[in-house]
């Protein structure tokens, strides 16, 4: 398996957490230290910690030491390769779902057709 394939598992493996999105939701809007980060969760700091270091090994977070306090930045090229992966795939799936929704609303009116009663008409 290639680096990039290992990084795309890690970064759709750390992004597959509500926690860790929040989390680089929270770093989207700016630098943070690490308390302070803790501080916006109801998990222990400890929890916080490793939610961070899943994120440092995916790639989408890099952490700055000053001093005794940590700070965290997003890195968004981890996340752009993972979007890039999808747009490459979107128009394959696009093209699947659609025959599926086409295929299966056919379904639904051919099932809706034989369930409608038939009526009888007298003879006069």
């Amino acid at each position: 398996m290639g680096e990039r394939q290992i990084r795309l598992d890690q970064v759709y493996g750390a992004i597959a957490d509500p926690t860790r999105r929040a989390i680089l939701g929270t770093l989207s809007r700016g630098d943070i230290r690490v308390g302070s980060l803790a501080d916006r969760f109801p998990i222990s700091f400890n929890g916080v910690s490793k939610h961070v270091k899943v994120l440092e090994r995916a790639g989408l977070l890099e952490r700055r030491i000053q001093g005794r306090e940590h700070w965290l930045r997003l890195k968004p090229g981890a996340l752009r390769d993972a979007a890039r992966w999808l747009d490459h795939y979107q128009t394959f799936w696009d093209e699947r779902l659609e025959a599926m929704e086409k295929f299966l609303l056919s379904r639904r009116r051919q099932r809706s057709a034989a369930r409608k009663p038939r009526v009888r008409r007298s003879r006069r």
